[in-house]
C-alpha cells in the first residue's frame, strides 16, 4: 500500500498549507506526498517540504497516522518547526510544472489558525486533529486518527 508523508508547519497564528486549484474544485491540503523508493519518512518528508514550500523547518515528529485507503494509502503526518523561508514551488518540481499548465494549480499559502475551521481541507479528520493539537497541544505520540473520534 501507498504511503505518504505531510507536513503541519506554524509560524505566528498561521499554518501553511498548499491550496489546490485542481480542474475547478479548490481545497487546501498540508504540504507532503508520497514517499518514493529508497526513501525513509523523514527524507521524503524533507524532499517534499523543499519542492513545494522552500522553507527550512527541523525537529519534524510524527503526530498523526491516518489510513485513508486507496489510492492515497497511509498518511504519517508531522509536526515541523518552522526556522526561515518565503513559501514558494520550487522550479524543478513536478507541482511546479503542473502548477504552470494551469487548469491543476498549487499555491503554497499561510491560514490563520482561526480560518481553518472553516478551510475547505482535505481530510475533514485531520482538519480537526489540527485544530484540536492547536488549542490543546500535539500529541507526544502518533495517534491513529482514521476513526476521528479518538481525537
Amino acid at each position: 500500500m501507498r504511503k505518504a508523508v505531510r507536513a503541519i508547519i506554524l509560524k505566528d497564528d498561521s499554518i501553511l498549507l498548499i491550496h489546490r486549484n485542481k480542474f475547478g474544485s479548490e481545497y487546501d491540503v498540508l504540504v507532503g506526498g508520497g514517499v518514493g523508493i529508497g526513501e525513509n519518512s523523514e527524507q521524503a518528508l524533507m524532499r517534499e517540504i523543499q519542492e513545494e514550500t522552500g522553507v527550512v523547518v527541523t525537529q519534524p515528529r510524527l503526530v498523526y497516522i491516518e489510513r485513508a485507503g486507496e489510492p492515497y494509502g497511509d498518511q504519517l503526518i508531522f509536526i515541523c518547526r518552522y526556522v526561515s523561508g518565503d513559501p514558494m514551488l520550487a522550479e524543478s518540481s513536478p507541482e511546479f510544472k503542473i502548477d504552470q499548465m494551469g487548469s491543476n494549480r498549487y499555491q503554497p499559502v499561510w491560514r490563520k489558525f482561526d480560518e481553518l475551521d472553516h478551510d475547505n481541507f482535505r481530510s475533514p479528520a485531520l482538519k480537526q486533529a489540527i485544530i484540536h493539537g492547536l488549542k490543546y497541544g500535539f500529541p507526544q505520540q502518533p495517534i491513529d486518527i482514521t476513526n476521528s473520534e479518538q481525537v
